[in-house]
């Protein structure tokens, strides 16, 4: 297969951690970084890499909490609502956003600004979401009040409201057009609201008796559409098992190998559609001498292009 072309990349961080249950996952930017991920870029042939920095995003003891059903939701929204513009503006110059997080609630801004950005071009976004967890949760359905939870729900146009009209009152996903691939860890009520919204769920189980080549490609056809189109790929590390990526936020067993998860990458690089995509929930609290960032930088690289083959 020939090699890929290098496109521009844009790299933002957001280090955040206000929507999750734990401390830690504001941490993770740096911990990619710090694991080589402009070095390891350059290596692989991309000669055009920018860091824009990290988005200024307030601590979490800093605030207090107004809604215990959707826990600093307002200050989350404040932080996507930056992120979406920032993304917009990558997107306008013709580079590849790469969103370092952070806990899963910004995807609300990397996604609402690429959305936006395509929406004025007549197009349409496809999702990829590799993750143990639906996040499709709504105030009304959580457990918990954790926001990052809920992001994929207002990405589909449910509440939090607050989230869901970020750039805009319009759904930012078709759900035919979302794939979440290595679930394994759902609430009841996000198992109900998968059915009622139609979008498409590849769990563990379906990976053990298809294999990952099987699932992803059904993933990737899914996520294109029928015209081809361009999709977001939003990558949760907690999707890959703890054995590979203790530092995360929520750990699951019994998730996508070191190779699955590579492979899975492969493959996505492979269309030649990805738009952008974020790395999330990574928590350097938890994690072994930096072996969950340094997985995450790498896969980075894989859906960005980097392969192991030879021809």
């Amino acid at each position: 297969m020939k090699n890929l072309p290098r496109r521009p990349v844009s790299i933002i961080g957001v280090p955040m951690d206000l929507g999750a249950g734990r401390r830690g996952t504001d941490m993770g930017p740096s911990a990619v970084r710090l694991a080589g991920l402009h070095k390891q870029l350059a290596r692989a042939g991309f000669d055009d890499v920018e860091d824009l920095g990290d988005l200024d995003v307030p601590a979490v003891e800093t605030l207090t909490v107004r809604d215990e059903k959707a826990k600093h939701v307002d200050e989350i929204a404040t932080s996507c609502r930056a992120l979406a513009k920032r993304v917009r503006s990558v997107l306008n110059r013709g580079r590849v956003p790469v969103v370092l997080g952070g806990d899963h609630s910004l995807a609300v801004g990397s996604i609402s600004g690429v959305a936006a950005h395509f929406r004025k071009r007549k197009q349409s976004i496809g999702l990829l979401w590799v993750d143990a967890h639906g996040d499709i949760n709504t105030p009304a359905t959580t457990r918990s009040g954790n926001v990052h939870g809920m992001p994929l729900a207002a990405l589909v146009g449910l509440p939090p409201e607050q989230l869901a009209r970020i750039e805009g009152a319009f759904r930012k996903v078709d759900p035919d057009r979302v794939a979440l691939v290595g679930i394994r860890d759902l609430d009841p009520g996000e198992r109900d609201t998968l059915r009622e919204v139609g979008a498409h769920v590849f769990t563990m189980t379906d990976i053990d008796e298809r294999g990952i080549a099987a699932v992803m490609r059904d993933a990737v056809r899914i996520v294109s559409g029928p015209e081809a189109g361009p999709f977001h790929v939003s990558f949760d590390v907690d999707g890959i098992d703890p054995d590979y990526a203790p530092g995360v936020g929520t750990a699951v067993e019994g998730g996508l190998t070191y190779r699955e998860a590579h492979f899975a990458m492969e493959l996505v690089a492979e269309t030649g559609r990805m738009s952008s995509m974020d790395v999330v929930e990574l928590n350097p609290v938890l994690d072994e001498h930096n072996r969950t960032g340094k997985l995450a930088m790498e896969l980075i690289l894989s859906a960005m292009g980097k392969r192991i083959y030879l021809a």
